[in-house]
């Protein structure tokens, strides 16, 4: 059995929702993945009857196409699905079957508007969190419109074709052979990379908001619900719904909730904002703010939109070493997310940029996957909590180096290495290693604003007691203000007290 007992009893459910029949055509060979695999697809079709398999030839082994009975849908797993990509699986099937997907009803007309012909490629690891989005994206996208194909290739099970691209990150999809992107894309992204973004014309005719606010993780999403309880006109820009905490992979301090997944709960906060009269606004980046009779938010498409009042809940983002080589091999070896990436470097050493929590935990989940962990932290200690440097300690395979000043990233195509120098003596260190995961802190992403709101030295916007900048109008929220501390649960209070806020100054202006 591959599925155990509480798995396949959720599974019963999903499939009891299937609309009519799907073959799954699988090409298999002798090796234990392809033996799994097709142990897998024996489970699901004892499930449901609507469920038939036939043996066939793909272009991959182990492998397996999800089609109706009459047609090929161009949906195909490399590898067995399971891990974070089971759910693509079972929507997959579901979607196949004729279950019409939770999708608007614009992006599926522009799915069916694409013409010629669309063979994606995408290499993904189970252990990915980021991956399922990309996966059932195109997964849809294949379903919805005969031009296009879609097969999901696990990394692990087709180590030598990951090595000859050259692939160090995932996802990375590929498109007609050519490379296409990496990491997270929604299906609005891929579309918008495809020629079909939204432009400018598509905001022209909107009236003023009475709240509008920019940016949509935790603190944006939960700014927007109040806003919109009190019944003013609310509107929400997000450059990707959810934030930052897209990239988190487990989330155990959200009271109430003992165990959580970042996007899971980024799904959740989405699916929220949208129970109220909210003008969600995906996929677009402020670049200018200005005080007018109305507020006034500029997007990069060039469109305008106007507010009474303006939320900023931009967040923040991974902080840059800054070195040599950082940029050059991004996605060919350097790294930020450990949980995504860690799988491609199995057997292999990798360093750790960072000493404080995220990067210990960092080197702690890599140690059990890579053959050496080398950490690298600036100050003379540590920052993490102890008990993670309790655990990092009792590890076999890891070196902490403190005290050590980062100074290159080194490689040819890919990184081989990295340089550091010893603070104390000043003497300079290489080590050869395959893959560097940075893990330094934040940075607010707040550079579009200039001069115009202030901010402090390292570029948080201030706020007072109520949400509050400089500007009369404009408040902020969450992580990218100079609220000291950095957690969901609290940028979620902050932006609730920034939409009370600004409700007050609307009924006080």
């Amino acid at each position: 059995m591959i599925l155990d007992a509480e798995i396949k009893a959720q599974l019963a459910q999903y499939l009891q929702m299937m609309e009519g029949e799907v073959l799954l055509k699988v090409s298999a060979g002798s090796d234990k993945i392809s033996q799994d695999m097709l142990a897998l697809v024996d489970e699901l079709a004892t499930m449901s009857s609507n469920i038939k398999v036939e043996n066939t030839q793909l272009e991959r082994t182990p492998s397996f196409s999800v089609n109706r009975s009459s047609e090929d849908t161009g949906v195909t797993f490399a590898g067995i699905p399971l891990g974070h990509e089971f759910t693509s699986l079972v929507l997959a099937l579901l979607q196949v079957s004729g279950r019409a997907p939770k999708v608007d009803q614009k992006v599926i007309d522009q799915v069916k508007s694409i013409k010629g012909e669309h063979h994606f490629d995408s290499y993904i690891s189970l252990t990915c969190q980021n991956c399922p989005d990309v996966v059932q994206a195109l997964n849809l996208m294949s379903i919805i419109n005969p031009n296009i194909t879609h097969t999901m290739i696990d990394g692990a099970a087709f180590k030598e074709e990951v090595e000859s691209k050259n692939i160090m990150a995932v996802p990375t999809v590929f498109l007609n052979g050519e490379s296409f992107g990496s990491g997270r894309m929604a299906i609005e992204e891929i579309l918008a990379k495809m020629g079909n973004a939204p432009d400018a014309s598509e905001f022209a005719d909107k009236d003023p908001y009475d709240v509008l606010v920019v940016g949509g993780g935790p603190a944006g999403a939960s700014a927007a619900i109040y806003a919109a309880r009190k019944g003013i006109r609310t509107g929400i820009v997000a450059e990707r719904f959810g934030g930052q905490i897209l990239d988190t992979a487990s989330i155990e301090n959200f009271i109430s909730v003992k165990h959580t997944e970042g996007p899971k709960l980024a799904a959740s906060l989405e699916e929220h904002v949208k129970e109220y009269n909210v003008d969600v606004m995906n996929l677009q980046r402020a670049k200018r703010l200005e005080k007018k009779d109305f507020i006034e938010i500029e997007l990069e498409n060039g469109a305008v939109l106007k507010s009474k009042t303006v939320i900023l809940s931009t967040g923040a983002r991974w902080r840059n070493v800054g070195v040599p080589g950082e940029n050059e091999f991004k996605n060919k070896g350097v790294a930020y997310c450990p949980h995504c990436d860690g799988p491609l470097f199995a057997g292999k050493h990798v360093a750790v940029i960072g000493g404080g929590n995220s990067g210990i935990e960092a080197a702690i989940d890599l140690a059990g996957i890579v053959k050496h962990v080398t950490v690298l932290e600036f100050n003379p200690e540590l920052k993490a909590d102890s008990v993670l440097q309790d655990r990092l300690n009792s590890l076999p395979n890891v070196t902490v180096l403190k005290n050590v000043q980062t100074t290159e990233i080194t490689g040819t195509d890919k990184v081989n290495g990295i340089s550091y120098v010893e603070r104390d003596t000043g003497a300079a260190q290489h080590i050869e290693l395959a893959g560097v995961f940075v893990q330094i802190g934040l940075v607010p992403n707040t550079d579009w604003l200039a001069e115009t709101v202030e901010r402090n030295r390292i570029g948080e916007i201030i706020v007072d007691n109520h949400g509050s900048t400089n500007i009369p109008g404009v408040f902020a929220a969450g992580d990218c203000t100079n609220n000291p501390y950095k957690q969901i649960i609290i940028s979620m209070g902050s932006g609730a007290n920034a939409a009370l806020g600004s409700f007050d100054y609307l009924i006080r202006n």
